[in-house]
């Protein structure tokens, strides 16, 4: 992934916000890079381009290969499935639908050629995670913990090229939210790439890469020689069993 001078200016009324001011990045397939910045520093806007929801004003983004910032409406909608994996704060999982069918949907949206065995992939993905034995389940039925291992899963059953979290840890206790970073990590491991936004430093110290940005800048770029490991071990509750 390559964005070579970002830029996205809003105009609200005579005035005009620059959001990104010339951002410049680059991330290599199989990192695990946390990016960090005050509220308005340009973090969400980014991700938004990112996550192909949104235009740049200015600049080039490619996805694995493809210059997404000159593709339609209906094309970024494709590369958003078939590309990029979304892991929210907030799980947004379907309430009333199984794991199952919850990891199953964005294959449901696939337009890409193909038939594609839906259930086996979504089952695939959910053993990825910890959870084959819970493909039954409904969110309500399930931790905090394990809803937002359900939407990990929804975010890998396309193979991505890149997942896309966004302060995933936001809503989970701290005990809960080592379990799922010792998850990207060992995800990560594994050659999936991923990009998170956390406003919290001890979240960003899990990754093996750390990006801030300040006013649409960014004002670090730093790679982690030795990356926090995720110390699940000790955070287990005596009964053995994770949130």
């Amino acid at each position: 992934m390559q964005v070579r001078g970002l830029r996205k200016t809003y105009t609200m009324g005579t005035n005009k916000v620059h959001a990104l001011a010339g951002v410049d990045l680059d991330v290599r397939p199989g990192e695990l890079i946390a990016i960090m910045g005050a509220s308005g520093s340009g973090k969400s806007t980014m991700m938004n381009i990112i996550g192909c929801l949104d235009y740049p004003t200015e600049g080039s983004y490619t996805l694995d290969g493809i210059r997404a910032d000159t593709l339609s409406k209906n094309e970024l909608a494709d590369i958003r499935n078939q590309k990029i994996g979304f892991v929210f704060q907030g799980f947004n999982l379907l309430p009333r639908t199984t794991a199952l069918e919850n990891v199953e949907l964005p294959l449901l949206y696939d337009r890409s050629p193909g038939k594609k065995k839906t259930k086996e992939l979504a089952k695939e993905a959910l053993s990825m995670v910890g959870l084959g034995d819970r493909v039954d389940h409904v969110p309500s039925e399930l931790s905090g913990g394990q809803q937002q291992r359900v939407a990990i899963a929804r975010a890998l059953v396309t193979k991505p090229a890149i997942v896309l979290a966004d302060e995933p840890t936001g809503n989970l206790d701290s005990k809960t939210s080592v379990e799922v970073m010792d998850l990207f990590q060992t995800l990560n491991d594994k050659g999936i790439t991923v990009l998170l936004v956390t406003h919290e430093h001890d979240v960003a110290e899990y990754a093996k890469r750390i990006i801030e940005l300040k006013d649409g800048k960014i004002i670090r770029d730093q790679v982690q020689e030795q990356r926090r490991a995720a110390d699940v071990a000790a955070t287990m509750p005596t009964d053995g069993v994770l949130a």
